[in-house]
């Protein structure tokens, strides 16, 4: 099978599909390659590592888009990009469709099998193509954060983990998932005095046995989210609902009598965000000030750090994407339900439940398109 590697062009992002090693791997399969020209600049791997791992490079994104049977990237293919996808052609990335009707509609008229890495599922459940992201977003969390208090950048002035005498900074952590345990690995080891709130007990019995006395552990009810809200310097979002919109814990009028200068770090801002005062940054522009409150919501946190970012990725995608292109997408799936639940839109319709309630379309089965 031809394979794909466009480089990203949504703002600041520097990550790419595949690895020149992950390419060597496509190769030895029987596989083609075709990786656009710098492609994988943003993480130090030159054109000529790729030639030396098998791969063609090419001069355009379009001849990418026009030869591969199936698309390798990161993010979402960017409107430019979906005017390239053709009936039957095989998308693997991050979509993220729930907050996005624009790009669902495109998608669907494409015609394209579309499979996003945030659904795809494991064994015991968990989603293993979304947590290497979520442990470098959790862990940049923090950093940014810390950065986002200081004065200059219009948060109140305080130091993270406090100094002798003046006490720690209060982080507040909506969700005890992967991002929210890294999360809280930084800020516990930053000194700050640290919380976590999640409606699961046994998500929040599982940090607590982790991390002890070190991280206090809440019930994330309503009276519960507005103490934290109005007492914490820093609150991070780290709340995911698989496929679907993340759920609005922060409402407009809580943010307005939260701190003046205090902080939020939305990583859920790529299915929606956690706060109704959310809008997606970029790297380029990646704060604002409402209500007096710091918002950091970039949309690709870990764009930020792409050279860790896409390897981390790429130890995760690269069994998924070898399956594809020894079966294709039918025979694939129908072998593994985990990549099959990666399903989002195919053959003009959408394929997850999550994805169709969030924006109000009509599902169909995946295993009925796949015969």
């Amino acid at each position: 099978m031809l394979i794909g590697v466009p480089k990203e062009i949504k703002v600041h992002e520097y990550r790419v599909g595949m690895t020149p090693a992950s390419v060597r791997e496509a190769v030895a399969q029987g596989h083609e390659v075709l990786v656009e020209r710098d492609a994988g600049g943003g993480i130090g791997a030159l054109d000529d590592d790729y030639r030396r791992a098998g791969a063609q490079v090419t001069d355009g994104a379009e001849e990418v888009f026009a030869r591969a049977e199936l698309l390798v990237k990161v993010k979402e293919p960017q409107p430019a990009e979906r005017a390239w996808l053709r009936d039957g052609q095989m998308l693997f990335t991050y979509l993220h469709l729930a907050p996005d009707p624009e790009q669902c509609r495109d998608l669907m008229a494409s015609g394209a099998v579309c499979i996003a890495y945030e659904t795809v599922t494991q064994a015991g459940g968990g989603l293993p193509l979304l947590a290497p992201m979520s442990e470098v977003a959790g862990r940049m969390a923090v950093h940014v954060g810390a950065g986002c208090l200081e004065r200059e950048r219009g948060g109140m002035g305080i130091l993270l983990g406090g100094v002798p005498g003046v006490p720690p900074a209060r982080v507040a952590i909506f969700g005890a998932g992967s991002v929210g345990a890294n999360a809280a690995l930084m800020a516990v080891g930053s000194g700050a005095a640290v919380v976590v709130l999640d409606s699961s007990v046994d998500a929040l019995r599982r940090l607590d046995a982790r991390f002890g006395a070190r991280v206090i552990t809440r019930h994330a009810n309503r009276d519960a989210i507005e103490r934290e809200a109005m007492a914490s310097d820093l609150l991070i979002g780290a709340v995911l609902v698989a496929g679907g919109a993340a759920p609005k814990l922060l409402t407009r009028e809580l943010v307005g009598r939260m701190k003046k200068g205090s902080v939020i770090v939305d990583v859920a801002i790529d299915q929606g965000g956690f706060s109704e005062t959310s809008r997606p940054t970029t790297h380029a522009q990646p704060t604002f000030v409402e209500q007096g409150v710091v918002h950091y919501c970039v949309a690709n946190m870990p764009g930020g750090v792409p050279r860790t970012s896409t390897f981390a990725l790429n130890n995760a995608t690269l069994p998924f994407v070898l399956a594809l292109a020894g079966k294709g997408w039918r025979a694939a799936m129908a072998e593994d339900p985990h990549l099959r639940a990666g399903l989002n839109v195919a053959c003009g319709q959408v394929t997850h439940p999550a994805v169709a309630q969030a924006l109000g379309l009509p599902c169909v089965d995946p295993a009925v398109l796949i015969g």
